[in-house]
């Protein structure tokens, strides 16, 4: 199962890897849409709306790896003093309680979203604005997966910590 774990982690590094690389598109397109505006009273809905979706693929796509990587918030009051055995039984009731149904179902209900998005190619509202709206919705589905897979391979790595005798888990 450990190996299953290790798995899923790759698949979130390489994909948070990837995605991180959108955090300086993001910058240099914002900077270039500030300098266009204010030098030139020019804009663009199109490099706008990039610059939202690469913010959201960013987020959305970069938030599995966050958690694997142990960067998410969490409650430190009880976590940060707790012993390895609380540690993992604090990750293993959170990931099978509350992320893995919020994920489950959050995919669930993202699926038939994406879908009909995806049915009718679904553009942007504004006439100027990018044609490519269905992939945006379909981030929704794939933060999804991609959290509740981290999820499982959390719920897998406290499980082991859980049975590994005493000495094993300082």
């Amino acid at each position: 199962m450990i190996r299953f774990a290790d798995r899923i982690d790759a698949l979130t590094r390489l994909v948070g890897r990837a995605v991180a690389w959108l955090a300086l598109a993001i910058v240099l397109l914002q900077f270039a849409l500030v300098v266009a505006r204010y030098g030139f009273v020019a804009g663009s809905v199109k490099l706008t709306e990039a610059v939202i979706y690469g913010q959201a693929a960013l987020i959305m796509l970069a938030c599995a790896w966050t958690l694997g990587a142990g960067g998410h918030v969490r409650v430190d009051v009880f976590y940060a003093h707790a012993s390895p055995r609380a540690r993992a039984l604090i990750d293993l009731l959170g990931s099978l309680l509350l992320l893995l149904p919020f994920a489950l179902l959050l995919l669930y209900l993202s699926v038939p979203y994406a879908a009909r998005s995806w049915a009718i190619l679904e553009r942007s509202q504004d006439i100027a604005g990018l044609p490519f709206v269905y992939l945006l919705k379909t981030l929704i589905p794939a933060f999804a997966a991609l959290m509740a897979l981290q999820g499982l391979a959390q719920a897998i790595r406290a499980t082991q910590a859980l049975r590994a005798p005493p000495a094993a888990r300082q």
